[in-house]
């Protein structure tokens, strides 16, 4: 009697190749070669009597039934995972692996109390962190996870809100104490600022205030600018480079401690949302649900950064 998945090996392959891009990324994951992935799903497709990848000598790329294939076929592989999670050790013990990809803002300040009590309680779920402000793509590079700054575009990825991060103006006394403080938003204008550009437009990202009730984006100007890392910025202004605008859970410490000044207060009231996001086709791993929860407001659920189709 013939084994009835004695072709997982195959199965995989096929997976590994659709989620690296190529047959070489592939054989990399695998440690393996391309010539070898090449063949197994060629076998698997003799299998299946159906073609699951289009070859050319550019790229890749699934067919219809082979996305499907590749969906219902990671969903399969995830439930085996969560079998062997489920009978490791004591009741509520996970082991595994989750990788997720955070910016500095959060990796710095709101991460490691987190994922201390989350180490604490799943001793064997081994994390691995990448720390920057880069948007990861998560499929290609086989993040489970990611928080994302700000309003998320129409990425079809599945986003949990985590908090809106209050704003705040700030410098340093030494700056106040040689420039004076400025007493409108005007009056900005009249002052060295610390802007950030943004990566993904090299635009420098507005400074937000509410004025009287409304909402306004006042963009800064400079002959300082910071760009990959935001936190130069703050690091700048504490050193009395000029005026910059932070999150409060950032600076709050260095007010009190006297390390930076709050600035217009009379301004405060707006804030950007921190996310964290996976992909909706990829199921979670039993350590990737646990790691959401221990990261996520008790009272919030996963909506999708996308109207659902009707």
């Amino acid at each position: 009697m013939s084994r009835r998945f004695d072709h997982l090996a195959d199965v995989e392959a096929l997976i590994t190749v659709a989620e690296r891009g190529s047959f070489t990324a592939g054989a990399a994951a695998l440690a393996t070669t391309a010539s070898v992935l090449s063949r197994a799903i060629t076998r698997l497709e003799s299998r299946l009597g159906s073609q699951l990848l289009r070859r050319t000598t550019r790229r890749i790329a699934l067919t219809d039934a082979g996305r499907l294939y590749v969906e219902q076929a990671r969903a399969a592989f995830s439930l085996i995972d969560d079998a062997e999670r489920a009978i490791q050790g004591q009741e509520g013990e996970l082991a595994g692996r989750v990788r997720l990809s955070v910016p500095t803002t959060y990796g710095h300040y709101r991460l490691p109390p987190l994922l201390q009590r989350f180490a604490a309680r799943y001793p064997r779920v081994r994390i691995e962190l990448n720390i920057s402000n880069r948007n990861v793509d998560l499929i290609a590079e086989d993040f489970d996870l990611a928080i994302r700054l700000g309003d998320l575009p129409d990425s079809g990825l599945v986003a949990r809100k985590l908090e809106d991060a209050a704003l705040v103006l700030v410098a340093a006394p030494a700056y106040v104490a040689r420039a004076g403080l400025p007493g409108t938003l005007d009056g900005l204008r009249d002052h060295v600022c610390l802007p950030f550009v943004m990566p993904r437009t090299g635009r420098y990202a507005p400074w937000l205030f509410c004025a009287e009730g409304k909402d306004v984006d006042w963009v800064p100007a400079s002959a300082i600018e910071v760009s990959d890392d935001v936190l130069g910025a703050v690091f700048l202004a504490e050193h009395g480079m000029g005026i910059c605008q932070s999150y409060d859970f950032i600076v709050r410490e260095r007010i009190e401690r006297g390390c930076l000044v709050e600035l217009l207060p009379q301004l405060r009231g707006r804030s950007r949302p921190f996310s964290l996001v996976y992909a909706p086709h990829r199921r979670l791993s039993a350590p990737a649900r646990a790691l959401i929860e221990a990261l996520s407001p008790a009272h919030d659920v996963g909506v999708p950064t996308r109207p659902a189709k009707p």
